[in-house]
């Protein structure tokens, strides 16, 4: 193509050839992953990288684990979860039936995060609680559904744990292996979901969507915002990242439950 940088020629490849819409991310995030994949397979160019894509099915889908927002932990920002204790318990309160979305759900920790809050809290009626965790990454999914976490150099689970009363109701450990048990796990259920190709999901009464708009273009945060919006029941709960928020044009339509933990309900 004319004009084409040896960047944009690697971008096409995986607009081409990678279930993933290099479009709607910005180019500094977009680039930091290319490059540590670069770095990873000793890759000098960018044009050496695009044939690389073009010939290794593992490597498309080495890259789209790269790609897709798989940092996550058990109760990420635990004072943002003291208000999602409270959300849970005026929700299981007023309605029979209380749905949940984690989207993106990366490898699954936040969907059960949110089953094992409402099993723990006796405020909570976790009967009532339904939650979907969706990703773009099947191979995120896969990690998921398994249910089975390991303490790392750079992850330590049972200290994840620690806003339970009590972890081992919820986990099965045996040394650094975390298995999470079938109490927790029956409330939750893993589905393949792209926000930005696939469109609106629910009615919820919830949605959680942290640390993904961050990382999305400018003009097209305005479309990913549709779809949560579209996804969340009358007066329904929002919740973004700690460094993420409602954009200016939509803060009339919600109020804060917490300003501070980026906790929102739709008016």
């Amino acid at each position: 193509m004319t004009g084409e940088t040896a960047f944009e020629g690697v971008l096409r490849q995986i607009d081409d050839s990678v279930p993933f819409e290099p479009g709607y991310y910005n180019e500094s995030y977009l680039d930091r992953r290319i490059t540590a994949r670069m770095r990873r397979r000793g890759t000098e160019s960018h044009r050496e990288y695009r044939r690389l894509l073009r010939e290794e099915a593992d490597e498309r889908e080495a890259l789209m684990d790269a790609l897709t927002i798989n940092v996550t932990e058990f109760f990420r920002n635990p004072e943002m979860w003291e208000v999602m204790r409270n959300v849970l318990r005026d929700l299981t309160h007023e309605n029979r039936r209380v749905r949940v979305w984690s989207a993106p759900c990366a490898d699954g920790r936040e969907a059960y995060s949110l089953a094992m809050l409402a099993c723990d809290d006796d405020a909570i009626d976790e009967s009532r609680v339904e939650v979907l965790g969706s990703d773009i990454s099947e191979e995120a999914l896969a990690h998921a559904r398994e249910g089975m976490y390991h303490t790392t150099r750079t992850t330590d689970i049972a200290e994840e744990l620690e806003p339970l009363s009590d972890p081992n109701r919820y986990v099965d450990r045996e040394g650094d292996a975390f298995r999470v048990r079938e109490a927790p796990r029956r409330l939750v259920t893993f589905d393949t979901h792209d926000l930005i190709s696939d469109g609106s999901r629910g009615p919820f009464d919830a949605v959680l969507c942290r640390n993904l708009l961050i990382y999305i273009d400018a003009d097209h945060k305005g479309s990913l915002f549709d779809t949560l919006e579209a996804s969340l029941a009358a007066g329904g709960v929002l919740v973004v990242g700690m460094t993420e928020s409602v954009p200016p044009d939509r803060g009339d339509g919600y109020e804060p439950i917490d300003k501070r933990r980026r906790v929102f309900r739709r008016r």
